[in-house]
């Protein structure tokens, strides 16, 4: 969990230099027993959501029926290969993501993004609950137009479903996915290796679907 620093991103005169060696990935998915570097099979799909603290979130998805790889890691921002402790001077721009690799025979996107936006509060700019910061900003980074067009589509309808129930405008960033740099290995499945450990995540109450 990171301290409370930054609440505006940098821009490439202003952000941490980097570096141009990428984070080791030393072991398989925990709960998988997959690689997490190695590929998927052609047809699957890919998305990167960022949704707060990564380790809750991470749990989350992997849960989800269809999901047939998960990974943490840091993208939206500025400097390449960034470490943990880097992100969280809120000097590299990047957020907090789960990369989310499914099978498109057996769930969906829109069914990942009802988990999604049920999961945390999009409402809330640069923090999630207490979690303040620009790495907890939510994003939905996506591979394709297609996927594009159904990521735009879901926010709309969520603020339909959040206006109707009082709540504030999304604030969520939806873009062409931009590098995935992943995290340490400790951060990988961190909740199967601590499953006691800190779990931030938390939702508006207002449901996806009527």
């Amino acid at each position: 969990m990171c301290p409370d620093l930054k609440s505006e991103l940098p821009d490439t005169e202003t952000a941490l230099p980097g570096r141009e060696q990428a984070m080791p990935v030393t072991e398989n998915h925990v709960v998988f027993d997959r690689p997490l570097d190695q590929g998927w099979p052609e047809h699957f799909q890919q998305v990167l959501l960022g949704l707060g603290c990564f380790w809750g979130a991470e749990r989350r998805l992997w849960q989800q029926e269809g999901v047939w790889l998960t990974a943490v890691g840091y993208a939206g921002g500025v400097t390449p290969n960034p470490t943990y402790d880097e992100v969280c001077t809120g000097k590299t721009g990047h957020t907090e993501v789960v990369s989310v690799v499914f099978d498109p025979a057996v769930t969906s996107l829109e069914k990942l993004l009802q988990v999604f936006w049920e999961s945390h509060d999009p409402t809330q700019g640069m923090r999630q609950g207490n979690d303040r910061g620009t790495q907890y900003r939510s994003a939905i980074y996506t591979f394709g137009e297609e996927q594009a067009e159904q990521a735009r589509a879901s926010a709309s309808h969520y603020q339909q479903q959040l206006d109707a129930a009082g709540k504030g405008a999304i604030t969520t960033e939806i873009r062409e996915a931009p590098v995935f740099y992943f995290a340490e290995t400790y951060h990988q499945q961190y909740l199967a290796r601590n499953p006691d450990g800190y779990c931030g995540l938390g939702g508006t109450g207002v449901c996806f679907l009527d």
